[in-house]
């Protein structure tokens, strides 16, 4: 969500939320995860946490509790969704082959995407999982301008997503890259860094001596969809398996098309409060395994979202 820096200059919702803004702008001084009206869903390991390859890698709390709460936003099908009144998709997918390497249930609640950081940090939830885009603005915890906010964030990575524009069936606007949005205007999810990538854009276009973007920001990614639809915006930007799940699916395949930006790839990152290295690193660790094991992918395969698997675990290596 597809993207707080620009869902993602870096791409991705980046989930995209807008650089520092999302990341820890005004969310740091939160202490609400927003709407907390799901009731939210586990992903539960198998055999006893003890006997799980990874366990002793994880700090002694979370080894006591049993759980791993996760914040996400789950209003971002195929990333995270709630399906018959659980949270599903390729998020807690991972999690779930994550969650029996290290013995532990990620446990999924969730809450407004722009909050979601700042819920972290005043310990309602051990990490964020919620295509969260990492940017070196977020690592640090500074603002859209530079500022700095909050202590920042630490990720270790496990996606890679580029920007989705989101037209209306047939593209009757004739929309091939961002340049084309020019002048138009364009819907996004408030917070992520798709805001700031049309923020982006839009500079851009008066550089070139080309009319702005005028950008319309909705608290959910399902509003901004809903205004492409009834006319009142040409795109709609977003992760690239996010808008190419909602052409496949809305309407039955007939309401959007997906149009991808592969040039602009990021990566999506699980966040992880920076004093807590030994969390960061357990999880590092698990993400690894899967990758080797195979159930990494088949975690993406189940929602056709394998172009965006990852090698290898990093920690922050977005841009």
């Amino acid at each position: 969500m597809t993207a707080s820096t620009t869902r993602r200059t870096t791409a991705a919702r980046s989930r995209i939320a807008a650089v520092g803004a999302i990341a820890v702008a005004g969310a740091l001084i939160l202490t609400g995860c927003g709407d907390q009206t799901d009731k939210g869903s586990e992903t539960t390991p198998s055999g006893k946490a003890n006997a799980a390859p990874l366990f002793s890698k994880l700090p002694k709390k979370i080894q006591d509790a049993g759980v791993i709460k996760v914040g996400t936003d789950a209003t971002y099908a195929p990333m995270e969704f709630t399906e018959g009144g659980k949270i599903v998709g390729v998020d807690p997918g991972v999690a779930e082959a994550l969650g029996k390497q290290l013995g532990v249930t990620f446990k999924f609640e969730s809450g407004t995407f722009d909050t979601l950081i700042g819920s972290m940090q005043t310990g309602r939830s051990d990490v964020v999982m919620s295509s969260l885009t990492d940017t070196k603005a977020r690592q640090e915890g500074l603002d859209d301008k530079g500022a700095k906010t909050g202590a920042g964030v630490d990720f270790v990575d496990y996606f890679s997503a580029s920007t989705g524009i989101l037209v209306k069936k047939g593209n009757p606007e004739g929309i091939k890259t961002l340049d084309d949005l020019c002048g138009k205007k364009v819907a996004v999810q408030r917070g992520t860094t798709y805001e700031q990538s049309a923020k982006d854009q839009s500079a851009k276009c008066k550089t070139a001596g080309k009319a702005e973007v005028s950008i319309e920001s909705f608290p959910t990614d399902a509003e901004a969809q809903t205004r492409v639809k009834a006319g009142g915006a040409v795109a709609d930007l977003n992760d690239s398996p996010v808008a190419a799940y909602i052409a496949q699916t809305a309407g039955g395949g007939n309401d959007f098309e997906a149009i991808a930006n592969p040039t602009d790839a990021g990566l999506f990152g699980i966040a992880v409060d920076k004093k807590n290295t030994e969390l960061r690193d357990a999880l590092k660790a698990a993400l690894d395994a899967i990758i080797k094991d195979g159930s990494y992918k088949t975690a993406l395969d189940k929602w056709n979202a394998g172009s965006g698997a990852v090698t290898e675990a990093k920690i922050n290596a977005g841009s």
